[in-house]
């Protein structure tokens, strides 16, 4: 469980929740005693996905969040500190994929991408960020892709670059929010087993992938998760500005 002093339960927020790796997130935060919002585009996904975890709907909540809108941070924020009291993690998961050859990439797509993969955390970050500082306290989780560190392997030049741009988000607020009791970090995940993997790579190209792995095998997203889980624990304080990488081994340092 991870209650505050108080007994009550600690908040987080998970953007890109309604399936996938942000499902499991929340989904482990939900385990692990937290009141969760899961929170989508797609509001009713992430509605349905809440209640799949606490069908009461007292400590979990889905939302819709278009993470391209900094006002809809904000107005998902103030909806949660009413509803809850407080927001203590918020995690910037919401991300758009998208498989297209380099040269053909056009400028509505590379924005499109863009837009949500890193304007999105940037938003997060700022909104969140500073609510966090003026509390004395938050945990900030973002997930960038081993695509941003080796520029991509199955995805797009867009994505790779707007995922590079999230680590690099990460260590600014890091040291900006540092000294206000706020951590911020980051996780990099190599290709996980997710549907939205295998609708998106040929499974050609897929099997390809997952050969040139050194241990063998696709990514558990719900390891991904437990750290997740233990860079939102209060005593994280240790680590800000960091980079934990989750990737079989494809790209070492």
């Amino acid at each position: 469980m991870s209650p505050n002093e108080d007994g009550t339960r600690r908040v987080a927020l998970v953007t890109g929740a309604a399936r996938g790796l942000g499902a499991c997130i929340a989904g482990r935060l939900y385990d692990r005693g937290y009141c969760v919002a899961l929170t989508d585009l797609d509001e009713e996904a992430a509605a349905e996905a809440a209640a799949e975890l606490d069908p009461e709907g007292r400590y979990a909540v889905g939302l819709s969040l278009d993470v391209r809108d900094k006002d809809a941070f904000v107005a998902v924020r103030d909806r949660l500190t009413e509803r809850w009291g407080a927001v203590h993690v918020l995690v910037n998961n919401a991300g758009q994929a998208k498989v297209e050859p380099l040269m053909e990439i056009g400028p509505e797509s590379f924005e499109a991408v863009v837009a949500t993969n890193l304007n999105g955390t940037f938003f997060g970050c700022q909104v969140f960020g500073a609510y966090f500082a003026e509390r004395g306290y938050g945990r900030i989780v973002n997930i960038s892709s081993l695509a941003g560190q080796n520029g991509g392997t199955a995805t797009g030049a867009h994505y790779a670059a707007a995922k590079g741009g999230v680590a690099t988000l990460t260590k600014v607020f890091a040291r900006e929010l540092g000294p206000h009791g706020v951590t911020v970090n980051a996780i990099s995940p190599g290709p996980q087993d997710l549907p939205v993997v295998r609708e998106t790579v040929a499974p050609q190209r897929l099997a390809q992938i997952e050969a040139s792995i050194p241990v063998g095998r696709l990514g558990r997203p719900r390891f991904v998760a437990d750290m997740a889980v233990l860079l939102a624990a209060e005593h994280a304080d240790a680590v800000t500005g960091a980079c934990w990488d989750a990737n079989g081994g494809l790209y070492m340092r």
